[in-house]
């Protein structure tokens, strides 16, 4: 009986080793199926992204304002077109910003003080300093923000000359 019993535990171990190997064959080819047919449904979505995106034109950045659409003057291809309100709000602003700097230049004048050390000069009630190095360097600053503004403007007139052709 003891040997009946240990050759049926063998027997049945044997037979359910190789349930195992066949259920494992059976489990790798459902995963190699279910993978192609994720695979299959993950380039679909890529294909048709890719389809939508060169289908959809692409969006066009905002235009960054030149100094003409900031006081209100538009220029597109043969048209100019001022917009008077944009236009007196530019020139309220420039006009109040003038008025306090004219204000504070005045009031510096009528108490005889000038101080304007980037440019090397320091006039006060009883002394006047000038450093020669400091001013040379602010008027070639300046004579260069003077030809850059004069290059800026002769390509506005050049525009302006080209779009009204």
């Amino acid at each position: 009986m003891k040997n009946l019993l240990l050759s049926l535990i063998l027997l049945l171990s044997l037979t359910a080793c190789d349930d195992n190997t066949s259920q494992a064959e059976h489990d790798a080819q459902i995963a190699k199926a279910e993978r192609a047919k994720v695979l299959a449904e993950f380039e679909a979505e890529k294909r048709a992204k890719q389809l939508e995106r060169q289908n959809t034109p692409a969006p066009t950045p905002p235009k960054e304002e030149n100094k003409l659409q900031k006081m209100g003057i538009d220029i597109q291809k043969e048209t100019i077109t001022i917009d008077t309100n944009k236009t007196k709000a530019f020139i309220g602003d420039l006009s109040q910003k003038m008025n306090t700097q004219i204000e504070k230049i005045s009031d510096d004048f009528k108490k005889g003080i000038i101080n304007t050390k980037e440019a090397g000069i320091e006039i006060n009630e009883k002394h006047i300093h000038i450093d020669i190095n400091k001013t040379k360097n602010i008027l070639v600053d300046w004579s260069n923000k003077i030809e850059g503004f004069v290059k800026e403007f002769d390509e506005v007139t050049k525009t302006e000359t080209n779009s009204t052709k």
